[in-house]
């Protein structure tokens, strides 16, 4: 592939998903407002920008940012990627934020002769840099059809969703999903916990039964140590949480579960597990059960 990439927002995620692309043989150039961050891409042979802006003149530019607001902020803002004189052909925005800003931004790309790719990604940084996380991606035809090739250098699958904002909605249900499937988890456990029996003993059985899964598997070790080390926060999944519900409030569905999971995400974080991985929830769980203090 001959197309000259940008990437905007180096954190672990970004960083991971850029590396990917590097370890690909493509010619990346990073920029992050935190510039340390972009110093282990740079010795894995990247170029780092000086502006945002900068990187106006080059093909194709992903970014990966934590929010809505700092995605505005990077592509539309005053020093944003589309102020300088010359845009990308292709911008293609791998974050987890809400549709109105995702068209928003889509818009704005589109008023400068560009075109605009969603591609939020399933999978945590480790996931990613392993080659293991999946892409859902929206947008015309043509965009898709030109990143493709770099969607799968990223991801083990890429899905393509619509040719709008489709695919921003999917994620959104994905991470629904997650975090609903985290506080049942939870639940089960501090049950079996309270009445006699030992927090790993009862993941190691449900771990060999058909209701685990390779996430589930995998992720098992933390919560039977009780080892909160963040590959998603307790913050970042209330954020989700947040513009999933909205979501289903303006299509008029029913969320049940997702409404009463999202106000067990807020105490968790009132308690203290605001940086925490989300596996944490089950530090609140136990509370409410007056269980898991070994």
């Amino acid at each position: 592939m001959t197309d000259r990439i940008g990437w905007l927002g180096t954190g672990r995620m970004g960083a991971a998903l850029a590396g990917r692309l590097l370890d690909a043989g493509q010619q990346v150039t990073v920029w992050n407002r935190t510039t340390a961050k972009t110093v282990p891409l740079a010795a894995r042979g990247a170029a780092v920008a000086d502006s945002k802006a900068q990187l106006g003149g080059l093909d194709v530019v992903f970014t990966m940012v934590s929010t809505p607001a700092d995605l505005e902020e990077v592509v539309l803002g005053p020093e944003g990627l589309l102020s300088g004189p010359s845009v990308p052909d292709v911008l293609v925005d791998c974050s987890t934020v809400s549709g109105e800003v995702s068209a928003r931004v889509r818009r704005a790309v589109a008023g400068r002769g560009a075109e605009f790719v969603a591609a939020p990604v399933s999978g945590n940084p480790d996931v990613v840099a392993a080659g293991g996380c999946c892409i859902v991606a929206s947008g015309p035809p043509t965009a898709l059809e030109r990143v493709q090739p770099y969607l799968a250098m990223a991801a083990k699958t890429v899905v393509r969703a619509g040719d709008a904002d489709q695919s921003r909605l999917v994620k959104l249900c994905h991470n629904l999903y997650l975090g609903m499937m985290v506080q049942a988890l939870v639940e089960v456990t501090t049950l079996a916990e309270k009445g006699g029996t030992d927090r790993a003993a009862f993941l190691e059985f449900l771990n060999g039964t058909v209701v685990s899964s390779d996430w589930v598997r995998n992720r098992t070790p933390a919560l039977a140590a009780r080892d909160w080390t963040p590959t998603f926060s307790t913050e970042l999944l209330r954020k989700d949480f947040d513009l999933g519900l909205a979501e289903a409030r303006s299509l008029e569905v029913p969320m049940p579960v997702g409404a009463a999971v999202h106000q067990l995400i807020q105490a968790a974080i009132g308690a203290g597990w605001r940086s925490e991985d989300f596996l944490s929830l089950y530090e609140q769980q136990a509370r409410n059960a007056g269980a898991g203090e070994s």
